[in-house]
């Protein structure tokens, strides 16, 4: 299933994400998760491999971060190619959609777009719906969220309905003028059918805020709000309409690893509460955990992707409000 999302080793002894070093002092309300690793080692590329999951009877709202690994300054070429070798997609699923291929333009502005599309065939049925206003679209198989740059646009967001999968990534670093996706995440109940995924029955955006607004079809709901993009990260504000119970995740990255030089993600790092320091360790053995902040990225170049961003999910809460913004002082 990776192909059709790509179509639209040293340790960490000087480890230095811009995601974590940004990262905030324990608030008052913050939960520790279970984390859950579900990986398991594949040879193909383009195979979903990774699984991280986070587990919580009690949380309600959180922020999922996409920040510039720590080596993108030096980053001379990219590499986003497909890796086809040993990859055997003959026995995926596929359906054909509800209407030919087609691509439609939701809303635009002179900052941002939203352009939605259906392809040849999926690996699902078209059942979900995408709503902006009154206009409504069954059936796409993506969509995506435009920004306008310093120089021209670039693709920040994408969200396949059918499947609950989401991409983000910063705009790109000005000596490179372009970055690669990498990990996905899922957001929402999530559910084991054949792959993880998150069953929605409605996407509505928000033009206004910027927000994706999900029904899924267990009867929850959730928003997720850009909250900031820029040349170093994208942060996403997820809150969702209860906890997401019964042992399910209720966040889980999806990603690739094969090997330390050929991968989406290939570290993690866990803020276990009451820990004086993160405790970081390669991703595919890693055991899980309890965390209040979990990184997830690379320290060293890969050959598949190298310019994809690291991924953090973080201040996770059981209050569904943000806490108010300290004012300015003249």
């Amino acid at each position: 299933m990776r192909c059709s999302r790509l179509r639209a080793a040293a340790f960490l002894a000087l480890f230095a994400s811009a995601a974590l070093l940004a990262a905030p002092a324990f608030a008052a309300d913050d939960i520790a998760v279970e984390v859950k690793n579900e990986s398991e080692p594949v040879l193909c590329a383009e195979k979903d491999n990774v699984t991280i999951k986070a587990i919580s009877p009690q949380v309600r709202r959180f922020q999922i971060e996409a920040a510039h690994p720590a080596y993108i300054a030096g980053l001379m070429r990219d590499n986003w190619d497909a890796d086809w070798a040993n990859c055997d997609m003959k026995g995926d699923p596929s359906f054909a959609p509800p209407t030919p291929p087609r691509r439609i333009t939701f809303w635009e502005t002179i900052e941002y777009w939203l352009v939605g599309y259906t392809f040849p065939s999926f690996w699902r049925p078209a059942e979900a719906t995408f709503r902006v206003g009154d206009r409504v679209e069954k059936g796409l198989h993506l969509v995506q969220l435009w920004k306008l740059g310093k120089d021209k646009s670039y693709e920040v967001l994408v969200v396949y309905p059918q499947d609950g999968y989401w991409r983000v990534r910063p705009l790109p670093p000005p000596h490179l003028g372009f970055s690669s996706y990498g990990s996905s995440f899922l957001f929402g109940p999530i559910e084991q059918e054949g792959r993880p995924v998150v069953n929605i029955r409605e996407i509505e955006f928000d033009p206004k805020t910027l927000s994706f607004r999900l029904s899924f079809k267990d009867g929850n709901a959730g928003t997720l709000r850009l909250a900031d993009v820029d040349e170093n990260r994208m942060v996403l504000d997820a809150v969702l309409d209860k906890p997401i119970t019964e042992g399910k995740g209720f966040v889980a990255l999806r990603s690739m690893y094969i090997t330390e030089f050929n991968n989406d993600v290939a570290r993690i790092a866990l803020r276990e509460p009451g820990a004086k320091g993160w405790r970081e360790e390669p991703l595919m053995p890693f055991q899980g955990g309890k965390a209040t902040d979990i990184w997830m990225g690379r320290a060293t170049h890969s050959r598949h992707n190298t310019s994809s961003p690291d991924m953090v999910f973080r201040r996770f809460s059981a209050d569904p409000n943000p806490p108010p913004r300290p004012e300015k002082k003249p």
